[in-house]
């Protein structure tokens, strides 16, 4: 069963909702399906949220450590070309939405919610006729599953206006309470203390995705000694599949690496400046804490992350910087100077406020509860 969200209580009325969740794989996917679990649990206390899942997705440590069931299904890879995996595709397909399926008549599914990626395309499959479907694309370029299942949703929700769905209604991305609610100023000596950063010292957070990014790693871990010269703090999340050493400098400021962020308010409180990959998701975090930030989009895919980038940088919230252009120079050059720069940083910051939707959990909660039709 789901664990029970502390928030404000809400008058329950109908039968007890069971919502089923399918937004595996990536942070991405699976953060924002959590943000949404949430506040069903808010607006529904009396709910059940199940999520779907595969064996090898972040969904195995964060699901249940936000207290909620998983069921773990077969993936179903999504080759974004033609090559022999694709050729072997509808078998796979065919066993992970029959088991998927199963999945869905034993826990009573009222409605089944996808964040698109290879766990959501199942979950369309098998709730398709059978248990009403809503759609939530992140992105501006939808991928191959939301495309599939927005076909036989009930209801398509978007981030951003101009997504290429049918029927899509813009409600933003879903994100966590702890998110929304910050304040940064607040917790800032409580979060450098955390961290083990200085208290006083500017301070920048870095970090590239939930598996980290080799190109930031290197370009901000060079440029190290300027950092340490102008009087940085650095919070670098690696990513658990890299390793980080940096030189000490006696006497500066901390550079703490480590290699990975469960604490993301408090790693957005504690900070300055950001450096990072401009997913969707970190996208709408960032904006929504007022950090100013460095994007450096995903080289690869659809160039999906600097659109998601270009809000912010249009607003003056934040700087971009393509990926084959990121060196230790570059960091040098751009992110020092930006980071010692109070006021810079100030109106940035300011920049960031209005963008977003801040309420796009309980909007696309409230959507998810009507389409379940209790």
């Amino acid at each position: 069963m789901s664990k029970p969200v502390k928030g404000t209580d809400r008058s329950v009325v109908g039968k007890a909702p069971t919502i089923v969740i399918a937004g595996g794989g990536t942070a991405g996917h699976i953060n924002p399906a959590l943000a949404l679990a949430d506040a069903v649990m808010r607006l529904r206390p009396d709910a059940t949220v199940v999520a779907l899942g595969t064996e090898r997705g972040l969904e195995t440590k964060l699901v249940p450590e936000r207290g909620y069931r998983l069921e773990l299904i077969p993936p179903v890879p999504l080759p974004r070309k033609p090559t022999p995996e694709l050729l072997r595709l509808p078998l796979k397909v065919r066993d992970s939405v029959k088991k998927t399926r199963e999945v869905l008549e034993r826990v009573g599914a009222d409605v089944v919610v996808g964040f698109g990626g290879y766990v959501a395309l199942p979950a369309y499959l098998a709730a398709r006729g059978r248990t009403p479907i809503v759609v939530h694309e992140a992105n501006k370029s939808p991928g191959l599953a939301n495309k599939v299942g927005a076909r036989f949703a009930k209801r398509v929700a978007v981030a951003v206006a101009g997504t290429p769905l049918p029927n899509a209604e813009v409600v933003g991305i879903p994100l966590r309470q702890s998110i929304t609610s910050l304040d940064r100023a607040a917790l800032r000596a409580e979060a450098r203390e955390f961290f083990g950063l200085d208290p006083d010292a500017p301070t920048l957070l870095v970090f590239g995705g939930s598996q980290g990014a080799g190109s930031i790693n290197g370009a901000v871990s060079g440029a190290a000694k300027e950092l340490a010269d102008a009087g940085v703090g650095v919070l670098h999340a690696h990513g658990p599949k890299h390793t980080l050493v940096v030189q000490e400098f006696p006497g500066k400021p901390a550079y703490v690496p480590v290699p990975y962020l469960d604490r993301m308010d408090l790693a957005y409180a504690a900070a300055d400046v950001v450096v990072c990959r401009s997913g969707a998701m970190t996208a709408a975090e960032v904006s929504a804490v007022g950090l100013p930030a460095v994007f450096v989009p995903l080289p690869h895919g659809n160039g999906e992350q600097a659109v998601n980038a270009q809000p912010a940088v249009d607003a003056g919230a934040a700087l971009m910087v393509l990926d084959g252009e990121l060196t230790a120079a570059k960091i040098a050059e751009l992110v020092v100077p930006l980071v010692i720069d109070a006021g810079r940083v100030a109106k940035m910051s300011a920049a960031a406020v209005g963008l977003g939707h801040r309420e796009a959990d309980e909007a696309l909660a409230k959507i998810v509860l009507e389409v379940a039709g209790v």
